[in-house]
């Protein structure tokens, strides 16, 4: 089974944390399932880009983004050429190492009322 390692983040995961996650599942759902608890704005049905991370290692062995998510990608705060919304990046056969940004742009919340 492939491990996840989740990068320290100040917020959502302040020692980081090594999981092993079944291939198929999306990070933001493994994720959530160990207590990380990453912004989904959406409900994480691929409508924002709140759950914007970034695939430090093991980039190459996830599906390539699809169109939708390239879109929100193209919004995202801090984008760099291994980002992913983590709500569509599915766990593959290998290790793969996340970054969840420092900021992320949660354009309902932030929007004036």
């Amino acid at each position: 089974m492939p491990q996840v390692i989740f990068l320290p983040h100040d917020k959502f995961c302040p020692e980081g944390m090594v999981v092993e996650a079944e291939p198929g599942t999306s990070i933001l759902d493994l994720a959530h399932e160990h207590h990380i608890e990453m912004e989904n704005a959406c409900g994480g049905v691929c409508a924002c880009t709140t759950c914007h991370c970034i695939i430090r290692e093991g980039f190459d062995s996830m599906e390539e983004a699809d169109e939708l998510e390239e879109d929100f990608l193209d919004r995202a705060w801090g984008l760099e050429a291994q980002s992913r919304l983590a709500c569509q990046a599915i766990v593959g056969e290998e290790d793969i190492t996340v970054e969840i940004p420092k900021y992320s742009l949660n354009h309902a919340a932030e929007a004036p009322h």
